[in-house]
């Protein structure tokens, strides 16, 4: 199915000639530019937050609650995505953008504040809810606002967000960490992030006033039930995996089995029909989101840690090395967007896919005590195969979704990495702890190799996805 063949939204129903407009033409150019703000400010924020977290679990004691600062954030926006979704296609993407905005900013300001670790997990919780919610929305408007025709440069300006934070956020975050504290990477965002949102007010008013037919009430995914329970019991099994995680006896055992039993089902009930069996055409699309979404943080998550704990390296070179991936990202996903030579989006994705287990097979080695190059080489080339994967499965989820269920299937897929990368996390977080007393090596090994296990499951999965 292609968007061509539904009713587009009053939003995208003038003709389009491509070659005499971009999205910096007058009418999208203050649109671009905010909605590219607000991606860069999360960009230098994620980027940042894994470049500091190392001086952070080890100031406030909470080398066990590693993983939960970091997947806890996931946990949480997989309630604020569909909740996102539905919200945006009842009534427009303003409500959710401008919630979610609050809801982030206030994660911020309660993690540079935190005098210990669990205060800086709600945090770090509040930040997933309001970000889950923020993302979202910004997909809807990027529907609702772009036409098909430039919707892959959209994407690749989203990630194009991740230039100037994937060049300096990492080095940066680590020069503030050693001279001015850790506390100022959480601190800072909020001063820059509401000037970036308000640029959006007349896109979302436009917006608005259209009316579109995707927001009526007789719609009938308005029709649907509400999502947001499953999303609550999603977000439950994965926090009820990293608690426990903590524990290695029987209490283990009572926690994550239903822990995992609620997450099978939760995420059954959420992501759409044939997603969990890898169903041909859109299920497939947003299963491989998860996919490489789990192998490419599960890797960043300890990277840094194995970098500045166990190889010596400063905040400052371990943020280098998380930029070379970032920028590496950037690189690819500009070529998808501008590539001339034809390829087809599902040969773009097979050559991103088999980067990014390329990738992530040459950055394990450096558990074993490979040479910090082969490091640096392996993290790029992840980046590169992030970069060429990801807008090409937004682009596809958009152009396989009606005009009435943008959001809800733009959640989907920003539900599927949510899921993916808790569950991964919670998962590698919880062995990590366990075998912190008896192998660290092990522990590391073990992360690295579930995201390699993942990233080559990717490459089979892309063969579901139709040329």
């Amino acid at each position: 199915m292609s968007s061509h063949s539904t009713a587009p939204s009053p939003t995208t129903a003038a003709p389009i000639d491509p070659s005499a407009v971009s999205i910096l033409s007058p009418q999208y150019r203050a649109t671009t530019l905010g909605m590219v703000a607000l991606v860069a400010l999360f960009a230098f924020e994620a980027l940042a937050v894994a470049t500091a977290m190392p001086t952070v679990a080890r100031e406030l004691d909470g080398l066990k609650l590693y993983a939960l600062a970091f997947g806890g954030t996931l946990a949480t926006s997989v309630i604020g995505m569909p909740l996102s979704g539905r919200w945006s296609d009842r009534s427009g993407p303003a409500g959710p953008l401008w919630s979610g905005l609050g809801c982030f900013l206030l994660g911020l300001l309660v993690a540079g504040f935190a005098i210990n670790m669990p205060m800086l997990v709600v945090g770090r919780l509040l930040q997933g809810l309001g970000a889950g919610a923020l993302i979202v929305a910004l997909y809807v408007m990027a529907g609702r606002v772009f036409p098909d025709a430039l919707r892959p440069k959209v994407f690749a300006a989203f990630s194009a967000g991740w230039v100037v934070p994937s060049l300096i956020g990492p080095a940066l975050s680590g020069l503030i960490v050693q001279h001015a504290g850790w506390r100022w990477v959480f601190l800072g965002v909020p001063i820059l992030a509401v000037p970036a949102a308000l640029v959006l007010r007349p896109a979302l008013r436009r917006i608005a006033a259209d009316k579109p037919a995707a927001v009526e009430p007789a719609n009938t995914a308005i029709a649907e039930a509400s999502p947001v329970p499953w999303a609550i019991g999603a977000a439950s099994g994965a926090l009820l995996l990293y608690v426990g995680g903590q524990y290695h006896d029987i209490k283990a055992l009572a926690l994550l089995l239903p822990a995992i039993a609620l997450l099978v089902l939760c995420s059954w009930k959420l992501l759409p029909a044939g997603t969990l069996r890898l169903r041909r055409g859109l299920p497939s699309v947003i299963a491989l989101r998860g996919m490489i979404g789990a192998a490419f943080f599960g890797c960043e998550a300890f990277l840094p840690l194995l970098l500045s704990r166990e190889r010596g390296l400063s905040p400052f070179m371990a943020g280098v090395i998380l930029s070379l991936g970032a920028l590496g990202w950037s690189a690819g996903s500009w070529f998808q967007g501008h590539q001339r030579q034809g390829i087809s989006r599902h040969r773009v994705l097979q050559m991103g896919t088999i980067m990014i287990a390329c990738g992530v097979g040459l950055t394990t080695l450096v558990v074993i005590a490979a040479p910090l190059w082969i490091v640096l080489l392996g993290w790029t080339i992840t980046g590169l195969g992030m970069g060429l994967t990801y807008p090409s499965l937004s682009v596809l989820t958009l152009s396989l979704s009606p005009t009435e269920r943008q959001g809800a299937n733009s959640s989907a897929l920003q539900l599927s990495e949510a899921i993916a990368v808790a569950t991964t996390l919670a998962v590698g977080g919880s062995l990590f702890a366990a075998l912190l007393d008896h192998s660290v090596q092990a522990g590391y090994l073990i992360n690295f190799s579930i995201a390699l296990l993942l990233a080559l499951l990717g490459c089979v999965v892309t063969r579901r996805i139709g040329a």
